[in-house]
């Protein structure tokens, strides 16, 4: 089947579904489409004849529809509708249960939102590629899905997608899955992350919301690819590679991190209290993994804007290969270091050093059952917290290294990580725990380093798994 056959395909699926006794109207103008918004009722279907569109103003959608009977609003060739212009798809309270496919958006960049009191929608397939200053996609509504999308050659300052929210409350239970981000240049100034989840002033904030099987290639920017500034997201089995800005938990505490691959890449960044790391691969990287040499103590009333200090953050069950610089942590003027910082059972080979650590000791860490091989020595991993041994990783048919029989990983920790709950390829975490990312296991490989026919509006849907809390 033909990619373009197979994403039309695949886009009426998406409205077929809420066809029945749904009222199907085929517009052939933006005129014609806002009235025929204007006019929607729950199942109702609207489709843009195929064609290029030139917006004067915004594409106001303020209707609700239902879980049951929600509102499509589509293009009739899924692919063949662009919307260039001034304005792009905003959607504002009370709208409810609105889902948005199939089109090309050249329009102008902050042009397409979901404001805040809107619940429930959907961008799924569709092709972001706005212009201007300004993000592509803005989320501040909660118990949104953005899905199969590709956001494509950003040439100025702005994100990709940016998730705010109302007040001090980051948006909540949020969705976003098998995005394509790729071809973001290298901008001057701040503000320009491919992928920005919140602001300091919603760090507080837990969202509960999910980032999963998402690929990010080529993306720089500025400095931070990702930039995670809330509490509580959950960021797994993403695929960053080769990217020259880095993923950052900046704000925010309780975020979970794990199943992701890095390759290529500046790594993970961490700042804020009681994150989870663990069941992610690195490849090639510099850093693999920095800890945040803090600023300031959040906890004890520093600005929500500092870099507050890293407290109670486990790092285990993380694959390390060939990485430049595999864990470290950098000098800061002033900076107050880390505390309780937990590494456990990570597989580093090659590359520098183990584990580089600058400014102030860590207060009160747990090193225990780190592996490292082939490295230029441990570092500041004191004798205590690891062997050295050769983990006998070899690479799979994908090119990922996996455990070999006869790894001294395999089992090596006896104790309980009730948080670490599945390996890099998805399988679940059964004790005795291997080390590193990988857990030798018949089960099923659900998970996998994602490539471009994986994600975006034309992949077919087979990896998607259903959303678990």
């Amino acid at each position: 089947m033909k990619k373009t056959s197979l994403f039309i395909g695949l886009c009426l699926c998406v409205l077929a579904c809420h066809a029945s006794a749904a009222k199907t109207t085929v517009v052939r103008s933006i005129a014609e489409l806002q009235a025929a918004i204007g006019n929607a009722l729950p199942g109702d279907i609207i489709l843009l004849q195929k064609g290029v569109y030139t917006t004067t103003d915004d594409i106001l959608v303020n209707k609700a529809g239902t879980a049951e009977k929600p509102i499509t609003i589509g293009a009739q060739s899924p692919g063949g509708v662009e919307i260039t212009g001034a304005g792009g798809f905003r959607i504002v309270s009370p709208a409810s249960h609105i889902t948005i496919t199939g089109f090309t958006f050249t329009h102008a960049s902050d042009k397409a939102k979901m404001e805040p009191g809107t619940t429930f929608c959907r961008w799924t397939r569709n092709v972001f590629q706005t212009t201007g200053e300004g993000n592509y996609l803005t989320i501040m509504g909660s118990d949104h899905q953005v899905d199969y999308n590709t956001f494509q050659h950003k040439r100025s300052l702005g994100k990709f997608i940016g998730v705010r929210g109302t007040g001090k409350q980051i948006a909540e239970r949020l969705w976003i899955h098998h995005n394509y981000f790729v071809d973001f240049t290298k901008q001057s100034g701040n503000g320009a992350e491919a992928f920005q989840f919140g602001l300091s002033g919603y760090s507080l904030s837990s969202s509960n919301s999910i980032v999963e099987y998402n690929l990010f290639e080529q993306c720089e920017g500025e400095n931070e690819l990702i930039s995670v500034k809330a509490s509580a997201v959950t960021l797994r089995y993403n695929t960053i590679r080769d990217c020259k800005a880095q993923f950052t938990l900046r704000h925010g505490n309780f975020c979970k991190v794990y199943g992701n691959y890095f390759t290529l890449t500046p790594g993970l960044r961490i700042f804020g209290d009681d994150h989870i790391i663990f069941s992610n691969y690195f490849e090639k990287c510099k850093p693999a993994i920095n800890i945040g040499n803090g600023g300031a103590e959040v906890a004890d009333g520093a600005p929500l804007t500092s870099h507050d200090r890293p407290d109670r953050v486990l790092i285990a069950f993380n694959t390390l290969v060939d990485n430049e610089e595999n864990i470290t942590r950098t000098i800061r003027p002033n900076g107050i270091g880390s505390t309780f910082i937990t590494l456990a059972y990570n597989i580093i080979q090659g590359g520098g050093e183990a584990v580089s650590i600058q400014g102030p000791l860590y207060l009160e860490p747990s090193f225990k059952g780190n592996i490292i091989f082939q490295t230029k020595g441990p570092g500041q991993l004191p004798d205590s917290g690891f062997v050295q041994a050769d983990p006998k990783l070899a690479r799979d048919k994908a090119g990922i290294y996996h455990l070999q029989k006869g790894s001294p990983a395999i089992g090596a920790a006896r104790e309980n990580f009730p948080a670490v709950i599945a390996d890099l390829d998805g399988q679940p975490r059964i004790s005795p725990l291997d080390a590193g990312a990988d857990q030798v296991s018949a089960k099923p490989v659900t998970v996998k380093m994602l490539k471009p026919g994986d994600v975006g509006p034309l992949a077919d849907g087979a990896i998607f798994k259903k959303r678990a809390r």
